[in-house]
């Protein structure tokens, strides 16, 4: 994200105006662009609720990156990557972490940001002879002081062996970042029986709307939303007005309600 300086201003006053220190979350299950049961191809109208939220770093599970036979059956199958197609003009960084690939095309984790990804690696976590799963981890510089932060975005598998092997991975990624380092873990995690939140405590997680509403949200399925499958965990960040979107359009664009929150460093 570029940032043009004013004539006549100072660094550490530059720093002041453009420093970024709240911004917002949103994490969300596209379902490759079809509503629940694959009845509708639905992702123009999925982006255009996606843009009204207005947040700053989105996380998305079960994107599309390639597929050679769905253009021929869908008239407004975009063009480009569906993450490029989400991220359009408002988010102008984007990363993708490949996982499920087959003869069709290809399918995994992207995060859009309208701060500068500076790096992001895909962290396999499938389980030999099932569902490929990856963990997306990127690393934002804010606007201002170069505050970095990392974003990583998650899509565990459906059996909880699985899930907790994982998890575990996950623990070992965050074992080796800095301390202090600000870090957001957000999308969905399968976890309908609520076993994550003790499994990541040791790693300094705390989940935002546990944490605010004693529990995590309840994202599934969207139109009667009654398992808690998806989260947002922070460390060394503070989170306010944790939501789940799941009223009209949001509960007809997906299987899964999106969930928002607003970060502050």
């Amino acid at each position: 994200m570029s940032i043009s300086e004013p004539v006549g201003t100072t660094d550490e006053q530059q720093n002041v105006i453009t420093s970024v220190r709240r911004f917002t979350v949103l994490t969300v299950n596209t379902h490759k662009g079809f509503t629940a049961l694959n009845r509708r191809f639905i992702l123009p109208e999925l982006r255009e609720a996606v843009r009204s939220v207005s947040a700053d770093v989105v996380f998305l599970q079960e994107v599309h990156g390639t597929h050679e036979q769905h253009p021929q059956r869908y008239s407004n199958w975009p063009t480009m990557p569906q993450y490029e197609f989400l991220a359009d003009t408002l988010w102008p960084q984007f990363a993708y972490g490949r996982n499920a690939v087959y003869p069709a095309g290809d399918h995994g984790n992207a995060l859009l940001s309208k701060f500068q990804i500076i790096r992001h690696d895909n962290l396999d976590v499938s389980i030999s002879g099932h569902e490929n799963r990856g963990l997306l981890h990127c690393v934002l510089r804010l606007p201002g002081d170069g505050q970095e932060v990392h974003a990583i975005c998650v899509h565990l598998g459906l059996r909880e062996s699985h899930r907790t092997a994982q998890l575990k991975l996950l623990a070992e990624r965050l074992e080796d970042l800095p301390s202090d380092a600000p870090v957001i873990v957000a999308g969905d995690f399968n976890d309908w029986r609520q076993r994550a939140d003790a499994l990541l405590k040791p790693s300094g997680l705390r989940e935002v709307f546990a944490e605010h509403h004693g529990k995590p949200a309840r994202s599934f399925p969207a139109r009667w939303p009654t398992l808690r499958l998806d989260r947002i965990y922070v460390r060394n960040l503070k989170a306010s007005r944790p939501q789940v979107l799941a009223a009209r359009p949001w509960s007809h664009l997906s299987d899964h309600a999106p969930l928002s929150v607003e970060i502050e460093l």
